[in-house]
C-alpha cells in the first residue's frame, strides 16, 4: 500500500547553506564576467591614444632639450671660470713671489720692514686698512699689496661662482635624467599599443599617413608663396633637403631631428643662430598671428604650451619633424592647434 506521508521539509540550516552557495555562485560568475578581457580597441582608438602619447612625449622632449642645452652652457661656463681661477692663482703666486723678493732685498740691506714682515705672516686685508701700516710702506710695496688683495678677492668671487654653477649643473643633470625617462616611458607605451594592431591595421594607418603627406606635398608644389627673407628662404631650402630623415627625440641632425632640432639646424645653415627649444624659438623674432600673413620659412608654433615648431611651406602647409615613428615631411597646419608664426 502506497505511503501518503508528506515529504520531509529541508531544515532551516540546510536552506541557509543552499542560499549562501547560490549567492556565491552568482558572485563568482559576476567576477568572471568582470575579469573577462575588454573588447580590443579599434584602429582609430589606438591611433588616437598613440597620438596623445606622442604629444606628451614631445612635450617632455622639449623640456629635455632645454635641460640638455642648459647643461652644455653650464659646462662651458664652469670650464671658463676654472681656467680663469687657474690663471689667477698663477698671477697671485707671481705677485707673492715678487713681494718675497722685495723682502729678501730689505733683509740683505739691514732687515725687513715691520709692516712687510707682518704681511708675509698674515692676510693683507688685516693691515691695508690701517693708515699707520700704509705710512710704513713704500709706494712700490703698497702697489704690490693692493694687486695681491684685488687678485685674492677676484679668485674668491670666481670660486664662489663656480661652486654655485656646479650645484646648478648637478640639479640640471637630475632633471635631464627625469625627462629622458619620461620620454622613453611614453614612447614605450605608444609602441605597445601599436604592437596590438594587426598587420592589416598597421598597413592601413601607414597608407593614411602616406596619402596625407602626398596631398600636402602637392599643395606645397602648387604654392606661389615667397620666402619671408633671403635667410628664411635658405633655411627652408635646407630643411627641404632633409625630407625623409627620421624623427629622433633630442636630435639636431645631420641625419635625424626632432621638431626644434630641425628648425634650429635649418636656420644655422642660413647663417642664423636661433634657440634650441620650440618655446625659446617662439620668442626669437616677430610674431605673426594671422595664418594669411605667414611666408615661406617663417617658424610656425603649435599647441598652447608651444611644444611643437615647424617651418611654413606655403599654401597652408608646414614642413616639420612630427614625432617618433615618422620622418621630416609636409603636413597641413590645420592638423595641429596653430598658435602663431615667428619671422626671424
Amino acid at each position: 500500500m502506497a505511503s501518503h506521508r508528506r515529504p520531509k521539509q529541508p531544515s532551516r540550516a540546510r536552506v541557509t547553506v543552499l542560499t549562501t552557495a547560490a549567492a556565491a555562485a552568482v558572485a563568482i560568475s559576476a567576477q568572471a564576467a568582470n575579469a573577462a578581457p575588454s573588447a580590443k580597441p579599434s584602429k582609430d582608438e589606438v591611433k588616437s591614444k598613440v597620438d596623445e602619447l606622442y604629444g606628451q612625449a614631445e612635450q617632455a622632449t622639449e623640456k629635455y632639450n632645454g635641460a640638455k642645452e642648459k647643461q652644455e652652457k653650464l659646462q662651458k661656463e664652469i670650464s671658463t671660470i676654472q681656467d680663469n681661477v687657474a690663471r689667477g692663482q698663477q698671477e697671485l703666486n707671481k705677485l707673492r713671489d715678487g713681494l718675497g723678493s722685495m723682502a729678501a732685498g730689505q733683509y740683505r740691506t739691514g732687515g725687513i720692514d715691520p709692516s712687510l714682515q707682518l704681511f708675509l705672516s698674515s692676510d693683507p686685508d688685516d693691515y691695508l686698512d690701517k693708515a699707520s701700516t700704509l705710512d710704513q710702506l713704500s709706494g712700490q710695496q703698497v702697489e704690490a699689496l693692493k694687486k695681491i688683495q684685488d687678485k685674492q678677492r677676484e679668485l674668491t668671487q670666481d670660486r664662489s661662482e663656480a661652486s654655485a654653477k656646479l650645484k646648478d649643473l648637478a640639479a640640471t643633470r637630475t632633471e635631464l635624467g627625469k625627462k629622458k625617462k619620461e620620454v622613453q616611458g611614453k614612447l614605450a607605451e605608444a609602441q605597445r599599443l601599436l604592437n596590438s594592431l594587426t598587420a592589416a591595421e598597421k598597413a592601413a594607418l601607414a597608407e593614411e599617413q602616406a596619402r596625407a603627406s602626398r596631398a600636402s606635398s602637392e599643395r606645397v608644389q602648387m604654392s606661389n608663396s615667397a620666402p619671408a627673407s633671403g635667410r628664411a628662404g635658405a633655411a627652408f631650402t635646407a630643411a627641404q633637403s632633409k625630407i625623409g630623415s627620421p624623427y629622433v627625440y633630442g636630435a639636431t641632425g645631420p641625419s635625424s631631428y626632432d621638431c626644434s632640432g630641425l628648425t634650429s639646424w635649418a636656420y644655422a645653415q642660413a647663417g642664423v643662430s636661433i634657440p634650441r627649444t620650440s618655446e625659446a624659438q617662439a620668442n626669437a623674432g616677430t610674431r605673426i598671428y594671422s595664418q594669411s600673413q605667414l611666408q615661406v620659412g617663417d617658424l610656425v608654433i603649435f599647441y598652447g604650451d608651444l611644444h611643437h615648431v615647424g617651418l611654413y611651406a606655403g599654401n597652408g602647409q608646414v614642413l616639420h619633424a612630427p614625432r617618433t615613428g615618422t620622418v621630416v615631411r609636409y603636413e597641413a597646419i590645420s592638423n595641429m592647434p596653430f598658435q602663431f608664426g615667428v619671422r626671424i
